[in-house]
């Protein structure tokens, strides 16, 4: 198995393993212990827990050594964390809690977008959002969610605010994160697939009020589907 490949493994395992609590906070590690568990070098080892300690999940001390830390010490955000809860628990707080998120950020940064996006970026959304029409009218599923994920990736850089585009990494965890709660894409309904259609045409028309009350609906809609398909948590409210 290639490096990476098994650099990733590794640090999933690890990851799942501090989300679910099987290394509560207080847990202690070290890269002796990394290495036998897994069967990997102390270099690899190294490089997986520089990882955790930069999103917060672990902490390394002198006399004590590599630490699991409490949640309130995790980047919440960070993309590796945010998809190792989603795939821990798909129906758990942390995806209504990324949507609430969604439906502060998005709808601002589709006004934002519709202000400053150039014309490549606005003609490729206007791109993105027929073949996620095209696909919701065929029932095709094998590329919706790149194309879902490469549309609201291009709204946040069309922003060119990099506040915003740096939680494009989020974002498409959360749209993948969707996809768990019945174990496979859905194609949205009909109203969510018009809604695309209308953030992209009000951006490329330079429209900032209907971008940002369209992506609002499109968010709405989202928040709808997520309770009816049993999500637990913040969105029960």
């Amino acid at each position: 198995m290639p490096t990476t490949d098994r650099r990733r493994d590794v640090l999933d395992s690890l990851g799942h393993a501090i989300v679910t609590g099987e290394m509560a906070p207080g847990h202690g590690l070290t890269l002796e212990a990394i290495q036998s568990r897994y069967g990997v070098s102390r270099t690899l080892a190294r490089d997986c827990v520089h990882t955790l300690e930069s999103i917060g999940v672990v902490a390394s001390r002198r006399r004590v050594g590599i630490v699991v830390q409490p949640r309130e010490h995790w980047s919440a955000l960070a993309p590796e964390l945010v998809r190792w809860q989603l795939e821990a628990d798909p129906y758990g707080p942390k995806l209504g809690a990324l949507t609430e998120l969604r439906t502060a950020i998005e709808p601002v940064a589709a006004a934002a977008a519709a202000r400053r996006a150039t014309e490549d970026q606005r003609s490729g959304l206007l791109a993105l959002a027929a073949a996620i029409r095209s696909q919701g009218a065929t029932g095709n599923v094998a590329s919706y969610l790149d194309d879902d994920i490469a549309f609201h990736s291009l709204i946040l850089e069309a922003s060119h605010n990099d506040a915003f585009k740096a939680l494009t990494g989020v974002v498409a965890e959360v749209l993948s994160g969707r996809a768990r709660l019945t174990g496979r894409v859905q194609i949205p309904q009909p109203e969510a697939l018009e809604l695309h259609e209308r953030v992209a045409s009000a951006i490329a028309a330079g429209d900032a009020t209907t971008a940002e009350s369209s992506m609002r609906d499109l968010v709405a809609e989202v928040r709808s589907a997520l309770l009816e398909r049993g999500l637990r948590g913040f969105l029960e409210a």
